[in-house]
């Protein structure tokens, strides 16, 4: 792949119908939108969902969802540590680097923090010579922001009922009472993504 050469801005637009982008937990997961009434999807949101197609494609990624893994590593940690290059090179930053943005294409395209400390540390003492203490920063070239609606979006909210037993009760033969909730979606929105490819860190880390 020839080398990426200026600074690059792109813009992407995706379009939402009937459905949640991105639910804001502090507001009973309703999609979220700013003061004026224009919808927004959080730049965190965004890159879960590259990462997640990336995932589908066959990609390596090392920040995977929990529900979605294809690893049998349930941590950061454990995925870094189950890596044997990454282990042998844990003395030596700048190789621990270049492994890590070999193997993973959301590590070389958004940069990770891998500080993991050691297992049988005890004081500060232990934790800054404990051979299994890692602390190594990488800097990724892509940059997401925020995506912002074209116009205030409206979200459109509806009352569903959950009528299957959580747990068994005293009487198995009982079925407990149903609970309410509340499921909100954008009825449509076009919403655009600003971003930036930093040519100089694109070429340390291979993206």
């Amino acid at each position: 792949m020839s080398e990426l050469k200026n600074k690059i801005d792109f813009a992407v637009i995706i379009t939402v119908k009937n459905a949640n982008p991105n639910g804001d937990p502090l507001n009973g997961n309703r999609p979220r939108e700013n003061y004026d009434g224009y919808g927004e999807i959080s730049d965190v949101c965004i890159k879960r969902k590259i990462r997640n197609r990336l995932q589908d494609m066959g990609q390596e990624i090392f920040v995977q969802s929990d529900e979605s893994r294809t690893d049998e590593f349930r941590s950061l940690k454990d995925r870094a540590d189950g890596c044997e290059e990454l282990k042998k090179a844990s003395k030596d930053k700048q190789k621990y680097a270049e492994i890590a943005c070999q193997k993973w294409i959301d590590v070389r395209s958004f940069g990770q923090v891998f500080a993991f400390k050691g297992k049988d540390k005890k004081d500060k003492e232990n934790e800054e010579n404990n051979e299994n203490s890692v602390s190594i920063g990488i800097r990724g070239p892509v940059s997401i922001h925020t995506a912002v609606s074209l116009s205030p979006i409206e979200i459109s909210s509806i009352q569903i009922t959950k009528s299957v037993n959580g747990e068994t009760g005293k009487d198995p033969n009982k079925k407990s009472p149903d609970t309410m909730g509340m499921k909100h979606r954008v009825n449509f929105g076009a919403y655009v993504i600003y971003g930036s490819i930093n040519t100089q860190l694109a070429s340390k880390t291979g993206f």
